[in-house]
């Protein structure tokens, strides 16, 4: 038992909800008290508990096609933007939009639109470098009329035509050093050719890669990481892998219950950290549970911090 006494619980003070989920979350908690009820399109954030606390609340989780059959209601829009198409919709069907698009992705929204239209006078391609699918993504490939060519790893550079002009763009959310190695990759490509018309724009938002950074000197800290994460989220899977690489014996966790599978008997310490997408009450329901674990298993209780 005394070796355990000095076990250290900390939670990580930089993971948790980035600029635009607080603000889709209190745009979204704001009309429920207000209204009672909202929709929303799409999962509010790629995170089961979350969603699941909001639904509790009135929030109504629709797909795009119940979007399209929707009349004289409200709809919240969440961070991750939509495209054009949904905001035609909503104004034919008399739907009020609440938009809460991350203001970092409206951005990134308005430079593709740009792109894209002096990119058709030239003949050129635009490129985005990121998740096929994705709901950031569509809304990013709707500002090119979905004519963009999605790009998530090199084999799918094959659908490049290296001898016209090309303008590449990333996903906000994307790695930094995966956008180096597809730009590089693009440049040999055209330069190959003869083209040097090649223009790279770094958009990844610098709140998710200095995540990178901040976790990689955190999961070094800890004998055990526990990353907190719904299993939807991207972003969640990128940084879990950064932990995984620093520190093996780190495990994905996306509720309480997932904690039964993980053998804290051998810790000194625990360190708690998340996504993006991780809202700050679960990681501490997180340390408060794994609290209850070793306390029960060795009849003491930890004290927990936020570094």
């Amino acid at each position: 038992m005394d070796s355990k006494q000095d076990t250290k619980i900390e939670i990580d003070s930089k993971s948790g909800f980035c600029f635009g989920v607080i603000n889709a979350i209190h745009q979204a908690e704001n009309a429920l008290e207000e209204k009672g009820s909202l929709y929303c399109l799409g999962d509010i954030v790629h995170n089961g508990a979350e969603v699941s606390r909001l639904t509790k609340k009135g929030l109504v989780t629709i797909s795009h096609e119940q979007f399209k059959n929707l009349k004289n209601c409200s709809v919240l829009l969440r961070a991750h933007g939509e495209p054009p198409e949904t905001y035609e919709i909503a104004q034919q069907n008399n739907i009020t939009i609440i938009d809460a698009t991350c203001p970092v992705v409206l951005a990134l929204q308005k430079k593709i639109k740009t792109a894209y239209k002096e990119a058709q006078k030239k003949n050129g391609q635009v490129l985005i470098f990121g998740k096929p699918g994705h709901a950031e993504v569509v809304g990013l490939l709707g500002q090119t009329d979905n004519s963009a060519i999605v790009i998530n790893k090199i084999d799918d550079l094959q659908t490049v035509d290296f001898s016209r002009p090309i303008v590449l763009f990333s996903q906000t959310t994307q790695n930094i050093h995966d956008l180096k190695i597809i730009q590089e990759e693009i440049a040999r490509r055209a330069s190959a050719v003869g083209n040097s018309d090649f223009i790279c724009h770094d958009t990844i938002c610098r709140r998710v890669a200095n995540r990178e950074a901040d976790l990689i000197q955190f999961a070094q800290k800890f004998d055990t990481i526990i990353f907190v994460s719904g299993k939807k989220s991207s972003n969640g899977k990128v940084l879990f892998d950064i932990c995984k690489k620093i520190n093996e014996n780190t495990h994905f966790v996306s509720n309480l219950a997932d904690l039964a599978e993980i053998e804290f008997a051998t810790d000194k310490s625990v360190g708690i950290c998340g996504a993006t997408s991780t809202p700050k009450w679960l990681m501490e329901d997180i340390a408060n549970k794994i609290q209850e674990i070793i306390t029960l298993q060795y009849g003491f209780r930890n004290n927990t911090t936020t570094e």
